[in-house]
């Protein structure tokens, strides 16, 4: 690690933003090609999300992956054959900190480092605003291009709720070991991953746990006998048979209380949660309904009924923030969704690009590796062939979204960025041919 960037013009080098998942792959893809890498990291060490080090992380103590080894790790770099099928976050972070280590990338990292702001500078070109973490002077290094890896899942969304509430509300965010759960009565609001998670966590803890959620969801075991369900699940063949595969395999939760699916299988980001029925069946986790009002000690519920607990967690979900980029860069709408194409792509700005920004139905950390060998090859094709490179955007400014995003998700905010694994890697690698052809 290097102690301060240099001043002025970087030349033909690129700028990567955050050292994640998606940044470290990104600037290791961006040397294979030949590029010159500034990452700048606003923490102290790699990790991003998974580095539950940093107040920012949203992981919790008891946090697993959702996907299994062989769907999670990136396709260059596998996890230990010694690992468990679904791998604890400290071992993800391990993981991240090997991979790091291993492709020798540490050099190319400027650690409590943030960006202020990114700015078209000409002919492709950007002015990049660097600081120190938590403010000081600022500078500007020019770069032939930008890639934004700065995660989507640390800056949370919190339920609007009238009425004032007398005990505590936190975030999900905020909520990091089972300690502050004993002895509490814990309403956990949120039907997605880290809503179970947390709901099966107090159920073991608390003294009583409520369990809101807006829906019904499909719940999905993390095995099938004694196979991992993502490898078990069937990937390709007929929509309908998938369908039906996944309806079979999936937890019936409505004895309960739960609400049924008011949507296909696939329609929604996969819940993967083999306790949660389980708490449910032994009447630890009590399901309710939408919370529609805080009023003192209480919590009204959409049916009417009031509940008492004295801690609500509020799982809702995070949302991107691209703080640093004028919200036109990244055509982001009034609701803070940008428009890129593969979700990667700035429309109007070809040395612009993201990479992460996606919510497959498995494991992230191989998309995000091939979306930064389509930003490094493209960028490298705008270099060596810039007719070609020309082409290229030409025809994949064409393609739909459906071409790449086959499955009909609810239009939801937790579902911007829901894609299909398969379908997906399909569209980047029909863009690797193409640059290749």
């Amino acid at each position: 690690m290097q102690d301060s960037p240099d001043l002025g013009d970087r030349g033909g080098a690129v700028c990567v933003i955050g050292a994640g998942a998606s940044g470290l792959t990104a600037v290791k893809n961006l040397r294979e090609q030949g590029f010159a890498v500034d990452c700048y990291e606003r923490e102290t060490s790699v990790g991003g999300a998974w580095n539950w080090r940093h107040d920012r992380s949203p992981v919790y103590a008891g946090a697993h992956v959702i996907s299994s080894r062989p769907l999670t790790e990136f396709p260059d770099f596998p996890m230990p054959d010694t690992w468990p099928d679904y791998p604890h976050h400290s071992q993800i972070l391990e993981y991240l900190e090997r991979y790091a280590a291993h492709f020798e990338l540490g050099d190319d990292i400027w650690f409590g480092m943030e960006v202020a702001s990114i700015e078209p500078a000409g002919d492709g070109r950007w002015d990049v605003t660097i600081r120190s973490t938590g403010g000081g002077s600022s500078r500007v290094q020019r770069y032939a291009a930008v890639v934004i890896a700065n995660g989507h899942n640390w800056s949370p969304v919190s339920p609007e709720i009238p009425g004032e509430f007398g005990g505590q509300v936190i975030h999900a965010n905020a909520y990091k070991d089972p300690s502050r759960l004993r002895g509490r009565r814990v309403l956990v609001i949120g039907g997605g991953n880290t809503g179970c998670d947390i709901a099966v966590e107090a159920a073991q803890h608390a003294d009583r746990v409520w369990h809101s959620t807006r829906r019904g969801y499909w719940y999905a075991p993390k095995y099938l006998g004694t196979r991992p369900a993502d490898q078990a699940r069937p990937r390709r063949g007929p929509a309908w048979w998938r369908q039906w595969r996944y309806r079979r395999a999936a937890a019936d939760l409505t004895r309960w209380g739960v609400p049924a699916p008011d949507h296909p299988p696939f329609a929604s980001h996969p819940v993967v949660n083999g306790l949660l029925p389980h708490y449910l069946g032994h009447g630890r986790i009590e399901p309710v309904g939408d919370v529609t009002r805080y009023d003192g000690a209480a919590v009204e519920l959409a049916d009417g009924r009031r509940i008492e607990p004295n801690l609500v967690i509020t799982a809702t979900g995070y949302r991107p923030r691209f703080d640093f980029a004028a919200p036109e860069l990244l055509d982001t709408d009034e609701h803070g969704r940008p428009d890129l194409h593969l979700h990667t792509f700035a429309r109007r700005h070809p040395t612009l690009a993201v990479v992460g920004l996606v919510q497959p139905d498995s494991g992230i950390f191989p998309l995000a590796h091939w979306q930064s060998v389509a930003v490094a090859r493209w960028l490298r094709l705008r270099v060596t062939d810039p007719e070609k490179a020309a082409a290229v955007q030409r025809e994949e400014s064409q393609r739909p979204p459906a071409s790449w995003s086959r499955r009909p998700v609810i239009p939801t905010r937790r579902h911007w960025f829901e894609v299909g694994h398969v379908d997906y890697l399909r569209a980047v690698e029909s863009l690797l041919a193409r640059m290749a052809a």
